[in-house]
């Protein structure tokens, strides 16, 4: 009995560790670091991105702009299991899901109407100040544009 309350207990504390890393570090709001970022011309540039806990799930806010200079925002909730879950406001995906890949890694996937529109990483710092997303848009041409934003805490 005892050894099954010990392998209870683990399993508790393993799995809420788990839990725990799905919400950090990237929980938090960051500002776009254009200086040390790169893109494509005429590329939408996410200018603030914010990450909270909303319950059961992680919302991510993002507002910006797009390659004319006018503003965008757009709207994700879900969980980081690889899912795809409904994403409003951004016009090149309808469905996003984000993956855990360890305690500071996400990988990320956007799709529209069924096809695949971005993949990309997103690293937090070992310090959790800084957060780069190397990103690759698939046009429906078929044609990639990667681009890598780093941001900074606020």
């Amino acid at each position: 009995m005892k050894r099954i309350m010990v392998l209870i207990t683990l399993a508790v504390l393993f799995g809420g560790v788990r839990v725990c890393l799905a919400d950090s570090p990237q929980i938090g709001t960051w500002k776009l670091n254009e200086a040390k970022s790169t893109f494509p011309l005429g590329a939408t540039k996410n200018k603030t991105v914010v990450y909270e806990r909303v319950p059961h799930a992680v919302k991510v806010t993002v507002d910006g702009v797009d390659g004319a200079g006018n503003p965008v925002h757009s709207e994700w909730t879900g969980k980081f299991d690889g899912k795809l879950y409904p994403l409003t406001g951004d016009p090149s995906s309808d469905m996003r899901s984000y993956r855990i890949i360890n305690d500071r890694v996400l990988a990320l996937k956007g799709v529209k109407d069924g096809k695949m529109t971005i993949i990309g990483r997103i690293l937090v710092s070992r310090d959790g100040r800084t957060r780069t997303v190397a990103a690759t848009a698939i046009l429906p041409n078929g044609k990639k544009l990667s681009s890598t934003a780093v941001y900074d805490k606020e």
